[in-house]
């Protein structure tokens, strides 16, 4: 991801400072900004550097760096500046001001596009793709930022994280609107909106997937958690766009936010709920994909839905609810929910001349285990075995509960490492098995070639292997280092050995 780069055009320090409001301003103020930075390694003459306080880090140590690379002024949330010939501007919030300049450098280019914002813990990226597919089928020429990948255009550029920081946020949907886009989705994190990277934005569209437990280790709680995604839709409808708020009224914390979230976007539900206005009824699950009843606000119709699964039913219904919302034509949308391919790491099968039925899928709670295994062992004629691990620095109180998933609904797992990052992975493997309890249906296997190995050596015709934790990943993630590791070419590779 590029941290600093030449803006749209170069904006007055003047026109900025009246736009973020400082607190206080000390220097020149009639200077051209050429561009916005907040990695002091990427700045570069005539840029502005924001100096952000991170959770480990705080950028203000890095100014000088920054001003010797050829930074003009610096906005931070510290006093004490000494410099008379550098600009320091000083705010409230540093993640705030930032987010605020990088939308007027671009023009604001979410108001130059029909803008759809999906958040919850699981469903984000196969909910973008299907609102993707949908606003291209009807000729809207969308862009995308998600988890998976960014898409500008006829360009693809791979993830570096599922909701960029502001600057880079502006500088894509920018040139979404120069390539001739006319529309865009992107996957909207919690961390991403606790950090204020979308502040600013005009949404046409906000979908709520739902919550389950998943990122404690920053949130702390669940009620943090759930606050952090309210923050997308407490904003829209706040400017200029009149602003609908798709939510899932088959989740618990979904009916809290649109019953009682006091929101001032019209709220659509959907769901199987009773209460919702677009609503599967009489849905019915095979190996062939979904069919369900569909009642909406623009017609009722039945439909065939490709994608795998009952949680991809919800998933349906968010991507109808978010592009209907925007008027795609519900046939459009019907069709392109029948002939919808497999999201990259979704519920994603792998080819193979054995017989073998295996999927990757980037199922990384438990409750996202809960859904993928119970799709699975509809299709499972013989032995469900399932191969997964927990990633490090992250929240360690959803291993045991994976653990538990696991231990109930496949009839063998190897428990091996996902990105052990900082964390000792035999630790971790340790606090995921604690969720077996007494149930003896698994093995541990630190190396996960090796476990996949060993997964493929037990399955026989019959069996369905899923290999979950990565989904789309192509790397594994160790202290201080990142090696290349796709599940899917894994696979591929350890059965052409076999």
């Amino acid at each position: 991801m590029i941290l600093g780069q030449l803006c749209a055009e170069t904006l007055k320090l003047e026109y900025i400072s009246r736009i973020i409001q400082p607190l206080t301003i000390l220097g020149p103020q009639n200077l051209d900004i050429r561009g916005l930075a907040y990695d002091s390694r990427q700045v570069q003459p005539g840029f502005l550097f924001v100096a952000l306080r991170g959770l480990h880090q705080n950028g203000a140590q890095y100014v000088d760096e920054a001003i010797r690379r050829g930074a003009v002024a610096i906005v931070t949330e510290g006093n004490g500046w000494t410099r008379r010939d550098i600009t320091h501007i000083r705010v409230e919030d540093a993640r705030r001001a930032m987010a605020e300049i990088a939308c007027a450098f671009y023009n604001h280019p979410a108001r130059h596009l029909q803008l759809i914002g999906i958040t919850g813990t699981n469903g984000k990226s196969t909910t973008s793709f299907l609102c993707r597919d949908m606003l291209k089928a009807d000729g809207r020429t969308p862009g995308l930022l998600g988890t998976i990948r960014y898409e500008i255009g006829e360009r693809q550029i791979p993830a570096s994280r599922t909701t960029p920081e502001a600057p880079d946020i502006q500088r894509m949907l920018d040139g979404m609107v120069r390539a001739g886009c006319r529309s865009a989705v992107m996957e909207v994190s919690s961390h991403g909106l606790d950090q204020k990277r979308t502040w600013g934005m005009d949404l046409d569209v906000g979908v709520f997937t739902n919550l389950t437990q998943d990122h404690l280790d920053y949130h702390k709680t669940m009620e943090a958690y759930f606050a952090a995604k309210t923050l997308l839709f407490r904003a829209l409808g706040q400017a200029e766009k009149q602003a609908t708020a798709c939510i899932n009224l088959d989740d618990p914390w979904g009916q809290q936010l649109a019953y009682t979230g006091g929101l001032t976007a019209q709220v659509l539900g959907f769901g199987t709920h009773p209460g919702a206005a677009v609503r599967a009824e009489d849905v019915v699950v095979n190996g062939e994909g979904c069919a369900f009843g569909l009642i909406s606000p623009w017609g009722n119709a039945d439909v065939r839905l490709s994608l795998l699964g009952r949680h991809n039913v919800s998933n349906a219904l968010a991507a109808i609810a978010a592009c209907g919302a925007l008027g795609v034509p519900l046939k459009t949308m019907l069709d392109v929910l029948a002939a919808m391919p497999a999201v990259p790491g979704r519920l994603e099968p792998v080819p193979n001349k054995r017989g073998l039925t295996i999927f990757v899928d980037y199922a990384h709670t438990d409750d996202a285990l809960t859904n993928v295994l119970h799709t699975l062992r509809e299709l499972t004629r013989g032995k469900l075995i399932t191969v997964f691990g927990c990633g490090g620095n992250r929240d360690k109180t959803k291993r045991p509960k994976m653990g538990a998933v696991v231990a109930r609904l496949s009839d063998r797992a190897i428990v091996t490492s996902d990105n052990p990052r900082n964390e000792d992975p035999a630790e971790i493997i340790a606090q995921v098995v604690a969720g077996f309890g007494t149930t003896q249906n698994f093995e541990t296997e630190v190396d996960r070639e090796k476990a996949i190995g060993k997964a493929l050596a037990l399955a026989r015709p019959g069996d369905v292997v899923l290999i979950a934790g990565k989904g789309h990943e192509n790397y594994q993630e160790f202290a201080n280092t990142i090696v290349p590791f796709d599940d899917r070419e894994m696979v591929a590779r350890l059965l052409k050995k076999a």
